[in-house]
């Protein structure tokens, strides 16, 4: 039985993928044209499924739209979320769908070295007039959250249902392919998570003249590295993007904006705080005080470029598929709890370190003094970066 929800309680909206993937891990380097023994893993997977699970699992409240057929992958993924006592209604079922499914190898490291994607299904039967049955659902959501496995045509209904209802966009690339979907409704987008590449490909896609070339990091500093990506990441914000999560590896996360980003919240009458939700809120508010950046506060009204280093935290590495889905996950339900941008960063990257240390892509439960404690830790290590103006 689903989780009972009370009348009018806003939820979030997650639409894109719910996947299958199989996972391989060699035990030892790969070599070309033949096997290597390893461990292979089947888990529940997909961008905009990882991230509606985190979020659900942090306290927040989320609302998936995507699709699945009835085979043997749909039927685990279909349980999985049964189990957890997710809402089903927008999972569209149809014979005719192929239940997306990834395959990744992963190197020793847990790193992704390949992989290969069968999810067409999602553009296929994830229509526009299948979204549009539940746009009363995505009227009173605090936000709406689109992967860009979406087709152009879906991306561009999801995103106009929303701004009749003035709902903030999350745009989640997905991959560098995919991340170039953003061109049409890049009008729409108030926050979107690419990595350096998804960044350089979003710049590219809605760029006529320049071209941005991919960053050669070699170990370079991270003030280097934002030189480097300030020139695609300032095109993308006067593009219309409110705010970017540039996600930068074992380096962290970059917040930029134009202007400072942390005025920006979810309206208390959307916002969550009971159970889970609101004791995370009520941490995070008390140990991560948004007054804490005196140096933030001088370009809060300042037309120019706004940026913050947020550090990774160490840890022990199992596997890294889910890292970015639940930072993502992780800053989503702490701005649907109330907490402020800079602060639900701090909160995403706490629970991204939480689920690289696990086999899942989302572990199967958060320790709420452990993603207090680790998000003040990434909170007052926390970097303006010099520079703010976009030359």
């Amino acid at each position: 039985m689903e989780k009972q929800r009370r009348d009018g309680e806003a939820e979030a909206v997650v639409i894109g993928g719910m996947v299958l993937d199989i996972q391989a891990t060699s035990s030892i380097p790969p070599h070309p044209r033949t096997t290597c023994p390893g461990m292979i893993h089947y888990v529940q997977g997909g961008v905009a499924r990882n991230i509606a699970e985190c979020m659900s699992k942090l306290g927040a409240g989320s609302f998936m739209i995507t699709a699945l057929g009835f085979d043997m992958a749909g039927n685990v993924l279909l349980e999985h979320w049964k189990s957890a006592q997710l809402p089903t209604e927008g999972i569209r079922k149809h014979q005719d769908i192929k239940t997306p499914t990834v395959c990744h190898i992963l190197d020793v490291a847990g790193e992704v070295a390949a992989g290969v994607a069968s999810v067409e299904s999602v553009e296929m039967f994830l229509t526009p007039e299948w979204i549009q049955q539940f746009k009363h659902k995505i009227y009173s959501a605090p936000i709406l959250i689109v992967d860009a496995n979406l087709s152009h045509l879906a991306l561009e209904a999801s995103c106009r249902i929303a701004a009749e209802s003035n709902v903030p966009v999350w745009f989640e690339p997905v991959s560098i392919a995919k991340s170039e979907r953003i061109a049409p409704v890049v009008k729409y987008i108030t926050f979107a998570s690419p990595n350096e590449d998804e960044l350089i490909a979003m710049a590219n896609a809605l760029s006529s003249s320049v071209k941005f070339h991919p960053v050669e990091r070699n170990k370079c500093s991270i003030d280097s590295l934002f030189q480097m990506l300030k020139p695609a990441i300032w095109f993308l914000l006067e593009k219309g993007v409110k705010i970017l999560v540039v996600t930068i590896g074992s380096d962290g996360v970059l917040l930029c904006s134009r202007g400072e980003p942390s005025s920006w919240r979810i309206g208390p009458e959307k916002t969550k705080r009971l159970g889970f939700s609101g004791q995370l809120f009520d941490i995070v508010a008390s140990s991560c005080p948004s007054n804490w950046y005196s140096d933030a506060k001088v370009l809060e009204k300042s037309p120019y470029f706004f940026a913050v280093h947020f550090p990774a935290l160490p840890t022990s590495v199992v596997r890294l598929t889910g890292a970015g889905d639940c930072l993502v996950g992780g800053m989503l339900a702490s701005l649907c709890a109330g907490l402020n941008v800079m602060q639900s960063v701090a909160v995403g990257i706490a629970a991204a370190k939480a689920s690289v240390e696990v086999d899942s892509n989302v572990p199967s439960q958060f320790n709420l003094a452990t993603i207090a404690g680790d998000a003040r830790m990434v909170y007052s290590a926390a970097k303006v970066l010099p520079n703010q103006s976009k030359l």
